[in-house]
Order: structure tokens, then C-alpha cells, then sequence
């Protein structure tokens, strides 16, 4: 069912010359470059079709199969550069796609918030919801309806409500940023498109959570301080919940509605520790602790898709674990049958239908990108349906494993060590890779196609969660503040020592190559450590931290400034001393720049001023540039021209 074609065993075994290498390499890397065939299935209400994600000709398409036979009814596909971005079964017949532009942004291809509805057999196809403009929409026969100026996201399919969804709405106002603007909701006809407006949030950067009836009841989001703020809907008028008591609690943020619309699910936090899970009832303001971890908070909440009441936590320290808030639910028990028949994987439920007899699920782990399965409960089934990847066999495929050690300042750090198969753990080359970020994102027991090319040519991969990562409290995550160039590199280079002192790694054969804010990592921690790193490989970086209040789009929004405010400061002399491009005079590692002239988020002057103190420095670099990417690289044959380039420039320096 998986096959990692046998050729690139033999071509790694046959490779004599640097031709047959790199032509050895670029095989390889198109392999693990290539993104997923089947993704994001979600079942029917009624449970009668699957509707599933896939790429055709380098476009995402929607098909939607028959669930007895999993043959294709029909497809969503547009012309040109568009392509389905997401999807959501509105009634039992019908689903509702936005549209989205490919411009080779890596995470984000441009959407205007168009959004299209049609029938499972493609009959009474619609635009519902965005800018009808006819340059933008393709195919003379879909309908459309009113227009309006505003990029529109599904809140809530109301599947219970044959007719109506709803929808979060930014408008475009040229006078405020989209990261400050406050959402509007709109009840949507699903049929004609026809639209009411059910309320504007009191906060920008929104999101909302509906009650069991579909009503909107909490709105959450960030000021233009860069705080979080959480406002219920009480007395027909949106509520500070500070001012409320009971969710006057230090890191609220509501995650469920419980056993009615009078009880919910939320996290809090009195100290700054990861954030416990609560039972409040909202008529009193009691709450009551229901489940908590000592080192992480909740990396995932499972949620009864018709209830919408929470019934399990995930924990990832190391290892996912499950946490049962309701026992008794009957999904709590298929989600134990799913972790018995699928052992050693993650299990997440990703779409059910109405009657709650019929599931999708996801199984993945660390050597699997995912498998997806239909559970039934009568009779008690579970059968396999696709794969995410299938050329790509998992029992070919790199362990990765947790770690802990200990930094210069006494503080537990974990992370994660992936080992290449088939190699004695011992003075093995080494790859740091730093995540982004920094602030949020964390490292995860997971498949990292990156992480196993490099695992499948011989190297060791060490991640760190360094101090600023997500999910491991406040505390740990305000730590980072002001520490980019100092505090979280040393938890890095800490990290680094630790896997050397075990013997795992041979510290004459390191490289640290990292995206985003691990392109700065990459730089930064070999300017800290010049003799501890061969090479480093900086993609889609930023250098220069004064730049970052003057150049690409976190500037652009009050939020977005306030924000570098908090985590990087604003003294000139610190910024600069912690900045690649004002210190490149000491660095001894070679070097390697990779960027997207279309970023945004890094802009390509971050690219340029590193290569122009390089050049002023007399350190010699080497540079990949694509000018119709952006923060990242989207297509997958430019990913695989980066794969590449990346193996050959490790296997150079570190032998």
C-alpha cells in the first residue's frame, strides 16, 4: 500500500560521481517535496458522501465521493489561477468552497473571501458570499449574488438549518489594517446568497464561538496593544468578560459550550503555568478544574461535532496522551477503540455525520504523514479510504524522539531528535533546525518531510522547543521577549551540547538551518558559537531586527507594531547587537541564503541586507532565490530545487 520506490535505494548505493549524486539528491527531494495527494475530508450531515481535498495539475480541487462505492460524483475546480481553499457541508445535499488565487505564497495564496455554493451533483451552483467582479469569478453559467466588499470565512454551516450559515466578514477598509479590523457576522442564504447582519465584534483579529444553537455568543481577538481580549454576548450587548465575574480569570479563553448554553469549557492560567481546563457555569461564575497537564497546555480539543461540548483533551510534552473529560460520551469510547486498533499512531476525528454513527479519521505519527479511515458503529467497522502520502512507507521512514536537558540557566528545554534508520546512534552528522515563530508556534512529535530527507541521507535532526515557544505556559512563552538574539539561541546552542555529550552527534559535523525566525536562529546562534557550526542555512529570514518596524507587514497594522514592542524592543544598540547583519564579521560557518522576492512577512530587504554584510564581511555565501514565491516556498518543484541545493550544500561542508 506504501512504496518508497526501491530505485532511490539502489541510486544512493550506485552514486559514485557528483553527477549521480546530485542527480541522486534532486530524485530524493521531489519525493519528499511532493505535497499531499488527499487532504481535509469531511463527511456529509446526512452521511451519504465525502467530500475530500486534492491536487490536480498543482491546483487544489474539491471531489466529492459516493461513501459506499468512494466513486466521484463531482468536482469543484476552478480555472485559471484559482483554486479551492476550503470546504464545509452546509445541508445534507449541498457544500459551500472558498476560493482562493494562487500567487505562490507558501501559507497564504490570495483570497478575496469569495465563497461558492453547489449541490453534490454540481446542479444550482452559486457565488454566496464576496466581490462578484467578473474578472475574478470564471464560468459564465454560476450565478451570483450581491455583492459585497468584504473577505468572508464559514462560522458555522448550521447544518441543522437547511437554508442558513453563517458567515465572519472583514471588510475592506483601506483606513485600517485587516490584522485591526473587528469581523462582522452575517447570516447567509446557503441557496440565493442573500445576507443579514447578526453583529460586529468589539475586537480586531477575531474569532467567535457559537452556542449549541448557532447563536454567537463569545467574540475573541487582539487590541491595538497586541492583548488579548474576550467579550461575551450578555444583555444584548457585547461584554468585557474582565468585567464579568467568574471569567475574570488570568489566560480565559473559552474553548466549548458544555452541558447547555449556560455552561462552557475554558482555560485559564493564575500564574503564568500552562493553562488548566475549566467547567464554568456562566449563571453563577463557579468554575471547577476538570483537567490539566504540569509541563504543556492542551494541543488539541475534542469536540462532539453535533453537541459541540468538549469530551477529550490532547497533551503533547513528548508523546500525545489523551485526557477524557466526559467519560461517558460514546465518542470518548470510539476514540479508545480508535487508539487500540491504530497503536503507535495519533488518532484525531476529523468529520462526522449527524446521527454520529459515521466518522472520518486521521491516523498519522512520526514516520507516517497520515492515513484516513471510515469508522462506523453499526456494524462496528473501520476501513481504510487514502493516504496523504502513499509513496512514502512509513517502516522506511526516520524515529523522531523526545528530549529534555537542561539549559545554562537551569530551566527543563525539551525537543525532539530524529535518528536515520539503520545507523548506530553515535558521532552522527547533525542538522539543527529551528522552528519559527517565535512566539506560538512549538515543535511537535510528528512526520516532518524535511526533517526525513535529511534523516534519509545520514543525518541526525535536532528541534528545540526553546523558551518563547507555544504551549508550554505564558511564562515560558513571554520568556523569549527580548531574548531573540541571546536567551532562546542559548537554549539552542544548550541543546546542541546536550545531544553532542550523549555521543550522538559529532561535534566536527554541525549545521543549523532553519524558516522564518529559524533563518535568524541559523545566523544568529553561528555568530554565537562561530567554531560549534560548519554551515548554516537561513530561508525566508529576518537579519536586520530594526528593519523589522520599517519593512514587510507586521508593521503594517498598530497590532502588528505593538506586538515587536513586546517581543523585540525598542533600543537601537540591543536590536543591533542582536542582529545578523550589524555582526557578520564574525561569523566562520558558510553560508547559505534562501528567500522569496514575493514575501511579505520577510521581506526580500531582510535577504539583501544580510547579503550585503556578507559581501561587506569578505564571507563568501551561497543563495537560491525565487522571485514568484513568497514566505516560503509554495510549488513543489521549487521546494525540490531547495531539497536539493540544501543536501548538496550539507553534504559539502560537512563530508
Amino acid at each position: 500500500m506504501h512504496k518508497i520506490t526501491k530505485l532511490f535505494a539502489v541510486m544512493l548505493a550506485i552514486s559514485g560521481t557528483q553527477a549521480q549524486a546530485e542527480n541522486t539528491n534532486l530524485k530524493l527531494a521531489e519525493v519528499f517535496a511532493k505535497g499531499s495527494q488527499f487532504f481535509n475530508p469531511k463527511i456529509s450531515p446526512g452521511g451519504e458522501y465525502i467530500g475530500v481535498e486534492s491536487k490536480v495539475d498543482g491546483k487544489d480541487i474539491l471531489a466529492i465521493l459516493d461513501i459506499k462505492t468512494l466513486k466521484p460524483i463531482h468536482a469543484v475546480h476552478f480555472g485559471e489561477r484559482g483554486q479551492v481553499r476550503d470546504f464545509h457541508w452546509v445541508n445534507d445535499e449541498r457544500v459551500v468552497v472558498s476560493k482562493e488565487y494562487l500567487k505562490g505564497w507558501s501559507d497564504h495564496p490570495l483570497y478575496y473571501g469569495e465563497i461558492l455554493a453547489t449541490n453534490v451533483d454540481g446542479s444550482r451552483t452559486s457565488y454566496v458570499f464576496g466581490y462578484n467582479n467578473q474578472n475574478m469569478q470564471t464560468g459564465s453559467n454560476i450565478k451570483r449574488s450581491t455583492a459585497i466588499n468584504a473577505t468572508g470565512f464559514v462560522l458555522d454551516p448550521l447544518i441543522d438549518n437547511r437554508k442558513k450559515m453563517l458567515v465572519s466578514a472583514l471588510h475592506w477598509d483601506t483606513s485600517t489594517s485587516f490584522a485591526d479590523q473587528p469581523k462582522f457576522v452575517y447570516q447567509v442564504d446557503v441557496y440565493s446568497g442573500k445576507r443579514k447582519k447578526v453583529t460586529k465584534a468589539p475586537v480586531g483579529n477575531t474569532r467567535f464561538l457559537t452556542d449549541h444553537d448557532g447563536n454567537v455568543r463569545f467574540a475573541m481577538g487582539y487590541d491595538t496593544n497586541s492583548d488579548v481580549k474576550i467579550y461575551r454576548w450578555k444583555d444584548r450587548d457585547w461584554v468585557d468578560t474582565n468585567n464579568i465575574k467568574g471569567l475574570d480569570l488570568n489566560g480565559f479563553a473559552p474553548i466549548s459550550f458544555a452541558e447547555n448554553d449556560q455552561a462552557i469549557y475554558a482555560e485559564a492560567s493564575a500564574n503564568g503555568e500552562p493553562r488548566q481546563i475549566l467547567h464554568i457555569d456562566l449563571k453563577t461564575g463557579n468554575h471547577t478544574p476538570i483537567v490539566s497537564d504540569d509541563s504543556v497546555e492542551a494541543s488539541n480539543y475534542w469536540i462532539d461535532g453535533n453537541t459541540k461540548q468538549l469530551y477529550a483533551v490532547e497533551y503533547e510534552d513528548g508523546y500525545p496522551e489523551y485526557a477524557f473529560v466526559d467519560k461517558d460520551n460514546a465518542k470518548s469510547k470510539y476514540l479508545k477503540q480508535l487508539l487500540a486498533s491504530l497503536p503507535g499512531h495519533q488518532v484525531r476525528i476529523v468529520s462526522e455525520n449527524r446521527d454520529a454513527n459515521k466518522f472520518l479519521v486521521h491516523a498519522f505519527n512520526d514516520r507516517n504523514p497520515g492515513d484516513f479511515y471510515l469508522f462506523t458503529t453499526d456494524p462496528v467497522k473501520l476501513q481504510y479510504l487514502f493516504s496523504s502520502k502513499n509513496w512514502l512507507d512509513p517502516d522506511q521512514m526516520a524515529e523522531v524522539k523526545p528530549i529534555e536537558f537542561t539549559n545554562r540557566e537551569g530551566q527543563t528545554i525539551k525537543g525532539y531528535l530524529t535518528l536515520p534508520m539503520n545507523a548506530e546512534a553515535k558521532s552522527l552528522p547533525m542538522v539543527v533546525v529551528p522552528h519559527g515563530g517565535p512566539h506560538g508556534p512549538r515543535d511537535w512529535w510528528q512526520f516532518d518531510p524535511e526533517n526525513q530527507l535529511l534523516a534519509q541521507k545520514g543525518f541526525a535532526v535536532l528541534q528545540v522547543n526553546f523558551r518563547g515557544s507555544g504551549g508550554y505556559g505564558d511564562a515560558f512563552e513571554y520568556a523569549g521577549y527580548r531574548k531573540w538574539g541571546t536567551g532562546i539561541q542559548h537554549d539552542i546552542i544548550d541543546g546542541t551540547k546536550y545531544v553532542i555529550e550523549q555521543g550522538i552527534a559529532d561535534a566536527d559535523r554541525l549545521c543549523i538551518s532553519g524558516g522564518s525566525f529559524g533563518g535568524y536562529s541559523a545566523l544568529q546562534s553561528a555568530i554565537l558559537e562561530p567554531d560549534m557550526f560548519k554551515c548554516a542555512i537561513g530561508f525566508a529570514g529576518v537579519y536586520d531586527l530594526p528593519m523589522m518596524y520599517e519593512e514587510g507587514d507586521v508593521p503594517d497594522s498598530r497590532m502588528g507594531t505593538s506586538y515587536l514592542k513586546k517581543a523585540i524592543g525598542t533600543d537601537e544598540a540591543e536590536l543591533k547587537a542582536m542582529s545578523p547583519t550589524h555582526n557578520a564579521d564574525k561569523l566562520k560557518a558558510a553560508i547559505m541564503l534562501v528567500h522569496g522576492e514575493e514575501d511579505f512577512r520577510a521581506p526580500i530587504e531582510q535577504y539583501e541586507a544580510m547579503a550585503e554584510a556578507l559581501k561587506k564581511a569578505n564571507h563568501p555565501f551561497q543563495t537560491l532565490v525565487m522571485d514568484d514565491e513568497g514566505h516560503g516556498f509554495y510549488k513543489d518543484e521549487h521546494r525540490a530545487k531547495y531539497y536539493a541545493e540544501m543536501l548538496a550544500f550539507l553534504e559539502q561542508h560537512l563530508n
